[in-house]
This record gives C-alpha cells, sequence and structure tokens, in this order.
C-alpha cells in the first residue's frame, strides 16, 4: 500500500516550465563544463500533513510544543525549492567511485537528508543520533536490499550501493520516516539545497540531458549545450497540476495517535 500510495504520488507530476540555459565564463576546465542552477516551486505552498507521533513516545518528546509536519515540501524565499535530485542522463566514461561514504543520518525521528544522491559501488553509510530504535529499510528493484534494525546508542552500519535505482528507504518502526537515495553510474548529479541551488561539476562537453525528480511533483527533463570551460546555467519551475498538489500528499507518513509502537512493529 505505502509503495502503491508513492507511485501515485510521483504520477501527479507538475506542468513543465523550461527556462532557457545561458553560458558564461570560467577556467580551467578542460573538456568539461559546469551546469549550476535553481529548482523553484511557483503557487501556494502545499500544506503538509502533520506527523503524530503519539505512537513512540520517545520520538513525541522530541516535538513538546511543536507540530512536525512531513518535509514533503521544502519552499523557501522566491520559490527555491529544496530536496530536487538533479542529474545529467546518458553514458560517460568511467569516473573513479568517492571512497568516502554518503551518510544518512536518523535525527529528530527524520531521515537526514530527505534526498540525496549516490554512485553505484558507494558506501551507504547510516546513523542513528535518537534516543529510540529504527528499523531501515530499503524498497529496492536492482538487488540494494537491506532490511537493518539500529537500537539506541547502536555502532552506525554501512551498506554497499550495488546498481542504479532511485531507492526509496523506510523505518518499519516509525512509517513518517522516508528517504530517497539516486544511485548513478556516474558522477553528474546534486541535490537542491535550501536556496534552491545546484551545481554539477566537470560534466563532458556537448549537447546533454539533465533531469529534476521530485518525490511528488515528478520529472521535468532540459536539454542543454555545455561548453568546455564554461557554466551553462539551467532552472527548473515546478507548478501546480490540476489537481493540486495538496490533495495528493504522501499518506503513508501520518500515524494516528492511537496507534501502538507494537502494532506498527508486528504488521
Amino acid at each position: 500500500m505505502k509503495q502503491t500510495l508513492f507511485f501515485l504520488a510521483t504520477a501527479a507530476a507538475a506542468t513543465l516550465v523550461a527556462l532557457g540555459a545561458t553560458s558564461t565564463s570560467i577556467s580551467g576546465q578542460g573538456g568539461t563544463g559546469t551546469i549550476t542552477g535553481h529548482a523553484r516551486y511557483m503557487g501556494p505552498t502545499p500544506v503538509t500533513p502533520i506527523i503524530r507521533m503519539g505512537a513512540d513516545p520517545r520520538c513525541n518528546k522530541l516535538y513538546v510544543g511543536k507540530r512536525p509536519t512531513a518535509p514533503t515540501f521544502v519552499v523557501g524565499a522566491d520559490g527555491a525549492f529544496a530536496n530536487v535530485l538533479v542529474n545529467v542522463d546518458g553514458s560517460f566514461p568511467n569516473a573513479a567511485v568517492p571512497t568516502a561514504p554518503v551518510v544518512l543520518n536518523q535525527k529528530d525521528c527524520m531521515y537526514v537528508p530527505r534526498v540525496l544522491g549516490a554512485r553505484i559501488g558507494q558506501t551507504l553509510h547510516v546513523t542513528n543520533e535518537d534516543p529510540t530504535d529504527h528499523n531501515v529499510h530499503s524498497l529496492s528493484k536492482a538487488g540494494n536490499d537491506f532490511n537493518r534494525s539500529q537500537l539506541i546508542n547502536s555502532k552506525p552500519f554501512d551498506v554497499t550501493l550495488k546498481a542504479g535505482e532511485l531507492l526509496r528507504i523506510t523505518c518499519d518502526s516509525h512509517t513518517w520516516m522516508t528517504a530517497y537515495i539516486g544511485i548513478f553510474e556516474h558522477p553528474y548529479f546534486s541535490v537542491s539545497g535550501s536556496d534552491g541551488a545546484f551545481t554539477i561539476a566537470n560534466v563532458p562537453a556537448g549537447k546533454q540531458t539533465v533531469k529534476a525528480w521530485h518525490e511528488v511533483m515528478g520529472t521535468q527533463t532540459q536539454m542543454v549545450d555545455v561548453q568546455a570551460g564554461k557554466t551553462t546555467t539551467v532552472d527548473f519551475v515546478f507548478m501546480p497540476s490540476q489537481k493540486s498538489a495538496a490533495e495528493t500528499p504522501v499518506h503513508d507518513i501520518v500515524i494516528p495517535g492511537s496507534v501502538t509502537l507494537a502494532s506498527i512493529i508486528t504488521r
């Protein structure tokens, strides 16, 4: 059911608005260039559901006096749209896989970051800073399967990412917890920050296809001409579709206060 809701949400993609690419000179990059830009959300910010954490008093205690909401839409000033995964699509010469891991943390009973990119063969390093137990569960279709419990004060664990896909991570103990990992064969990807900005460096010169994905608004695609020694700017603008994105929240992240932690674990 949770996977069905996710795919329904993704299907509710926004009307695409493509902005033209421009180039400005930089130096010292040989046969490569840089792609930079912003992701923006234009229109009323969808109302995200309140997360009810009463099922786990240890999580609930972290939010005394607060009303935590799902971080599905993180929209800042001037429509700055965070957590948009941007990547260059295509086949490229082999590039060394980073030896440093990508890190997924569990903090305040949320996954941090919500969206991240990684390479095939790279290590995913999972940590738990919370005063409660978690269960880190990947929903993979490409062989990146794992389902690991992580107790209070337990050591981090590592997983090698084996294949390319958009991997969804959940927590079997807390159904509101979700993260996404874009796993790529190449290093040409980025995730927009709180200011909506993203940068992809050292992209081979030539015409390239750039994709931008958001967990609810879906995917946009633009063609750009990357020039050696220059920066190509491309922006992605997401807008509500005729059926407002506010009508398609990720419902599976909300836990009624009447649900017990034991009932979640044993489902």
